[in-house]
């Protein structure tokens, strides 16, 4: 199969790149060993006297750190590197360029070594070419010219290599500073949480008070008039009336029971328990499902939720006549999208969406929400099924 011109395009520009940054990193080298040598010459006695130390550090680090901003341009332009904003220590920035230093000087020897063997192939050629070579002396020169041709290259991938984790140890945060972004990360996903869960829990005891126990009273009032009555007539019409709000309390606390926890996923799966939620829906819900094979627990309840309150505000705010409800796992990812066709203009911060970010990023998930005004609302999330 051909590939497509422009991808071998784009791949043959990377890899022309790649080799102008490897040879430009070549001379940053010589010009990094020059700023040392001339470090060592000028400021060397200063570094050494303990009064001068410091004002001789200070303009030793300034040149340094220049150099290390041709290189983090190098790096850039050359090879694609985006790097965070980060400051490097004074201590790294020296590290670093002498490492780099002496990695591209090593990088200079290998590259010239490269081009000296391509001269000596080109001697051969001309040798074969004028019949002065045996065949034993040819056999031997492309045998060992090719072990020495693939030992170059490896050590050129190899210093390409380490240029590139140099660039990523100075430029990037280190592990450290890593790791306390990851912990920060994660209370901040445990707070969220756990105001998603507080959130949840005062808004089913606001359904129940408000809303189950309210019928509730008005059913034992309708109960309380059925026995009293003298007609039997108007008594089952009130028995009847009781009978059908009793119907509608069980609906609403089936509902409310469902906001809490659907047990369609412990018994039938996500797959069931969201056809439940477009039947209960008061707007058409087309539902496209694509996901084989089995889902951790906690993914199948995020995405649940993520439905359902998508759902429920797309019937109650945007004013929809359609909802569509695409679930799809493709490798280690089930992506989510609820997308209905109403006004737009969803508030991203309102305390539903902000409740299912916190849920969505306790599983190191993503929730993106894009509702520009005059619709259509676009809810989309990603949960890893790790």
């Amino acid at each position: 199969m051909r590939d497509d011109p422009a991808d071998t395009d784009g791949g043959s520009a990377g890899r022309l790149s790649a080799v102008a940054g490897t040879l430009l990193g070549c001379l940053t080298a010589l010009a990094g060993l020059l700023c040392f040598a001339v470090a060592a010459a000028l400021l060397g006695a200063f570094l050494l006297w303990p009064r001068t130390r410091s004002g001789a550090r200070a303009l030793l680090v300034t040149g340094a750190r220049k150099l290390t901003e041709v290189e983090r341009w190098r790096r850039s332009l050359f090879f694609g590197d985006r790097f965070p904003e980060h400051r490097a220590s004074d201590q790294q920035v020296l590290r670093y360029l002498a490492s780099r230093t002496c990695a591209g000087l090593l990088c200079t020897v290998v590259a010239g070594l490269l081009v000296f063997g391509l001269v000596l192939a080109g001697l051969l050629a001309a040798g074969v070419f004028r019949s002065t070579l045996s065949w034993q002396e040819l056999l031997t020169q492309v045998v060992l010219g090719s072990v020495l041709l693939f030992l170059d290259v490896q050590g050129l991938l190899s210093l390409a290599a380490l240029d590139a984790r140099l660039a990523r140890a100075c430029f990037g945060p280190g592990e450290r500073e890593l790791l306390e972004r990851r912990i920060g990360e994660l209370a901040a996903s445990r707070a969220a949480v756990v105001r998603a869960v507080d959130s949840e829990r005062r808004r089913v005891e606001r359904d129940l008070h408000d809303g189950v126990q309210q019928r509730l009273v008005a059913l034992a009032m309708l109960l309380g008039r059925a026995r009293r009555a003298r007609d039997p007539a108007q008594s089952d019409a009130l028995l009847a009336q009781a009978h059908k709000e009793s119907g509608e309390v069980l609906a609403e606390l089936r509902e409310v029971a469902w906001r809490v926890y659907p047990t369609a996923l412990d018994s039938l799966g996500l797959r069931e328990a969201l056809g439940g939620v477009a039947e209960r829906c008061s707007l058409p819900v087309r539902v496209s499902y694509d996901a084989s094979g089995p889902l951790p627990r906690s993914v199948e309840t995020a995405a649940y939720f993520v439905v359902s309150e998508s759902v429920t505000n797309a019937a109650k705010h945007s004013g929809a006549g359609d909802v569509l409800v695409r679930v799809v796992r493709r490798g280690g990812i089930l992506t989510v999208l609820v997308r209905d066709d109403g006004t737009g203009g969803a508030d991203p911060e309102g305390s539903g969406l902000t409740g299912l970010r916190g849920r969505v990023a306790a599983l190191d998930g993503m929730l993106d929400v894009h509702s520009p005004a005059g619709g259509p609302t676009t809810v989309t999330a990603e949960l890893p099924c790790v």
